[in-house]
């Protein structure tokens, strides 16, 4: 079986991608499919897609990302399957997902882990937001062959347009990645950690009061953030570590403690708990707000926490800094949960039916 990945992103590069698919690919060849994976973006204008300036280059790039999807439908037809990522281009209607589905009559596998449906518009992306044609996703759903969605939330948005849908959760590797698990009886100062893009910074503005409290109350913890760029919070107890690939494990191994707050709003239901699920896996407890997929992973008090108020917040907060024993059971119980229902071993069988 041949299968050609239709992605925004070149390869190794974007979360979405890494833990979507990318990761299957071995069992893919293994399983003796073919496979080949086309970016929309170069590396060279991902590499500045999101920095200040750069406008013509910019521009140059999303044309030349239209100019290959114009020529890769040449090769459509050899392939067996079609498995588009969020969208085959950033911008405009779908015609490559409508060319490819309905003129080719490809067989097409449409993923997406947000609610990609709606306009989220932040400084980083309001340029784009205009023409991004967010409504087009109904129509790829309706065309799809089957649709792989992060979540129950997601799933059943698409099964407004089309009932083969299916719950395709965003998994960890915890045999080739996410190998190691953080021993929380180890000397050394408390981390408290959070790790995300600049556009999701925001949702820790409701911890930082929380955090503010504890730190005049002479309680000694790091408050570390992994992200693209550095937070301006008030606290004392920030450390900003810039995100890398090449030490990401080894970066969330520092937290004793895993923050994943949410706003509760229409697009936050379609997060996939991504933070969580990498927290947990290296056997670091999750404190996540009660918003989309957290409360199916997390199960307060027995891998986790899940904490919908300031005061929420602040007692599990408190509870968890001051137990070391108690954050080794949540851990090892948070690991296990991944192992068994959010790892790459144990969701193989349904990521490869997708096709079939």
């Amino acid at each position: 079986m041949r299968i050609l990945f239709v992605v925004p992103y070149p390869p190794g590069r974007a979360p979405s991608q890494r833990f979507r698919f990318e990761q299957y690919l071995d069992v893919l060849q293994a399983s003796g499919h073919q496979y080949r994976l086309v970016p929309f973006l170069s590396v060279a204008t991902w590499d500045i897609l999101y920095r200040p300036g750069h406008t013509i280059a910019k521009a140059v790039g999303i044309l030349g990302g239209f100019a290959r999807r114009a020529a890769l439908l040449f090769s459509v037809p050899k392939y067996d399957f079609v498995f588009v990522h969020r969208e085959a281009a950033p911008v405009g209607p779908p015609i490559f997902e409508w060319l490819m589905a309905r003129v080719l009559r490809k067989k097409l596998i449409y993923d997406f882990d947000d609610a990609i449906w709606l306009a989220n518009t932040s400084e980083a992306n309001k340029i784009a937001a205009g023409v991004k044609w967010h409504h087009k996703v109904a129509d790829i759903c309706r065309w799809a062959y089957k649709n792989s969605c992060g979540n129950t939330y997601l799933a059943d948005y698409a099964r407004q347009f089309n009932p083969r849908a299916i719950v395709n959760p965003t998994t960890i590797d915890t045999v080739n990645l996410h190998n190691r698990v953080r021993d929380q009886a180890a000397p050394g100062r408390l981390v408290i950690g959070w790790t995300g893009t600049h556009s999701t910074l925001k949702y820790l503005d409701q911890v930082v009061p929380v955090l503010a409290q504890l730190e005049a109350e002479g309680l000694d913890f790091e408050f570390r953030v992994i992200s693209n760029q550095p937070p301006a919070f008030p606290l004392r107890s920030l450390v900003y570590l810039p995100w890398r690939k090449e030490t990401e494990i080894a970066d969330l191994l520092g937290f004793h403690i895993g923050l994943m707050p949410l706003e509760d709003d229409l697009w936050a239901k379609g997060k996939c708990a991504f933070k969580a699920l990498q927290y947990m896996a290296l056997g670091v407890p999750p404190l996540v707000s009660p918003v989309g997929m957290n409360t199916e992973v997390v199960q307060h008090g027995q891998n986790g926490f899940v904490c919908a108020t300031p005061q929420e917040w602040e007692a599990s907060l408190r509870r968890i800094l001051a137990d070391a024993g108690l954050r080794q059971q949540l851990g090892a119980a948070a690991r296990a949960t991944i192992e068994q229902r959010y790892s790459v071993v144990a969701n193989t069988p349904n990521f490869l039916a997708l096709f079939s």
